[in-house]
């Protein structure tokens, strides 16, 4: 394994526990052999170059520096990592990615250079999808959407009496509580929530839930959800997303059970307008949000153009039935030259279910956030 590609897995390995910083990865090698690493801590604490200078002490002279991301060169909450990699005597650095932080993006170059050090860019797998949702939330505000569904063969995700349990096998189940550790808001629709009850937690292999928990967000335009939903008594905090229709009884009585309800503008459909939730999230911090709602909820997503990346599972089995739900619904197009297309498009086998991974493209859409180019910069 490269010195770059141990600094993407760290990065990795505290995903979600960052945000609304970027994870980082960091590891300082001095005549071929490690001498210090690593990864972000909670907003507020020390940046991955700091801890890995820290733990080198003296080696760090000398010493080349390979990062992640861009050191970052701002004031915020913590010193610039540029300051302490040019006075530790750092002679080289190699980065994978360059900050997409208007604030940052070169200028931390930049000053490494101008100090002497040699900088490098060495991209290294899986280093830009680290930061596609940091990207995305620095630059419009707006968290990243995920939209994750499991379907079976035939494209259904429930039977025709609403039975789901389960589409998946364990395997593919523990991958998802992987990408809501990962995340920091989960959100489904109001038909989820009184149909199966759920959870919504991330939880570990044995089932007990982390002490970090994604924000959970219920879209529910009148305040149906049950004030004994097993979510509002788990760790973490419950987003009753809400309209002017909801009845103020019913809003303060979700109060009272637990969760916090905002009122936000409905759309034609009288439902909760989804880009007003959009900006509400973002400007509370969530950078990654995790969909996990029926095919009505994601339907409305992919007609309000809001997704920029599916994970879909694909189960082996066939249930069939005209009446079995599927995992997109909405109004959807009317010809299929107007389909969302995946690009960058990967599988995975997971125990005996397939993961596609994309980013729903319609061919007039290229988003700026996805289109980093490290190789300018060189």
């Amino acid at each position: 394994m490269s010195h770059m590609q141990r600094a993407v897995e760290l990065a990795y390995e505290i995903m979600g526990s960052t945000s609304p910083n970027p994870a980082v990865g960091a590891v300082l090698v001095k005549d071929g052999v490690e001498v210090g690493s690593g990864a972000t801590q909670p907003p507020g604490r020390s940046h991955a170059e700091i801890i890995a200078l820290n733990q080198a002490s003296d080696q760090a002279r000398g010493a080349t520096l390979y990062t992640t991301l861009e050191p970052c060169c701002t004031w915020g909450r913590t010193p610039p990592c540029t300051q302490a990699i040019i006075a530790a005597g750092i002679t080289e650095v190699h980065f994978a990615v360059i900050d997409p932080n208007p604030n940052v993006s070169g200028n931390g170059r930049d000053e490494l250079e101008a100090a002497g050090i040699r900088v490098v860019v060495e991209e290294a797998d899986g280093a830009r999808e680290l930061y596609e949702a940091f990207a995305k939330h620095i630059q419009t505000g707006a968290p990243f959407v995920t939209v994750k569904y499991a379907m079976t063969l035939d494209g259904k995700i429930a039977t025709h009496t609403g039975d789901s349990k389960w589409v998946t096998g364990a395997e593919a189940r523990k991958y998802v509580q992987a990408m809501r550790r990962a995340c920091d808001a989960i959100l489904v629709g109001v038909n989820t929530a009184l149909t199966d009850d759920p959870y919504l937690t991330a939880r570990d292999d044995v089932g007990t839930p982390f002490e970090r928990q994604p924000l959970r967000v219920v879209l529910d335009s009148v305040c149906s959800t049950p004030l004994k939903s097993v979510m509002l008594g788990q760790p973490g905090a419950t987003l009753i997303a809400t309209t002017e229709a909801a009845p103020d009884a019913r809003a303060l009585a979700l109060e009272q059970a637990g969760a916090e309800v905002v009122v936000l503008p409905s759309g034609q459909d009288r439902r909760v307008d989804l880009i007003a939730l959009m900006e509400h999230l973002g400007s509370r911090g969530v950078v990654n949000l995790l969909v996990e709602g029926g095919g009505s909820v994601h339907g409305t997503f992919f007609d309000a153009g809001l997704v920029d990346k599916v994970y879909a599972f694909v189960a082996p089995q066939i249930v069939g039935g005209e009446t079995s739900l599927s995992p997109v619904e909405g109004s959807g197009v009317e010809m299929m030259a107007d389909s969302w297309n995946l690009t960058g498009t990967r599988t995975e086998h997971i125990g005996l279910d397939w993961l596609i991974i994309g980013y729903p493209r319609k061919k007039s859409y290229v988003p700026e956030f996805l289109d980093i180019n490290v190789e300018e910069l060189e």
